[in-house]
């Protein structure tokens, strides 16, 4: 699909995801996907662990520039790779609409716990 971004397929999946799978469930499939793309032996994600374990996720048809876009928007810490939570917290930025779900759920329990 031209004119598809790096998000899109993210911002379509994780909230079907999250239905599929609940909170927990969601938070176990994207450790799995971590798993998936990491770097065996350095423990995180790397351009080159991407480039290579992408098609596994079915994101081969992403480009170079668009992999280095991504490591480049999720690594907080500047360092080149990505660690699991440098990941999760990617995945869940490049799906507003489930980060939308995630403050309502906290709004929900907050309204709660004020209740009791």
């Amino acid at each position: 699909m031209a004119g598809t971004s790096k998000g899109a397929v993210f911002e379509d999946l994780l909230p079907v995801m999250a239905d599929k799978l609940g909170g927990e469930g969601l938070i176990k499939e994207l450790c799995n996907g971590f798993q998936l793309l990491m770097d065996k032996e350095k423990g995180v994600i790397t351009l080159e662990s991407l480039r290579t374990n992408s098609k596994l996720l079915g994101l081969q048809d992403l480009k170079d520039e668009e992999l280095v876009s991504m490591l480049k928007e999720g690594d907080l810490d500047g360092d080149g790779a990505l660690t699991q939570m440098e990941f999760c917290v990617l995945m869940f930025r490049l799906s507003p609409e489930l980060m939308e779900e995630s403050w309502s759920c906290l709004e929900e329990a907050l309204e709660e716990n004020l209740k009791h």
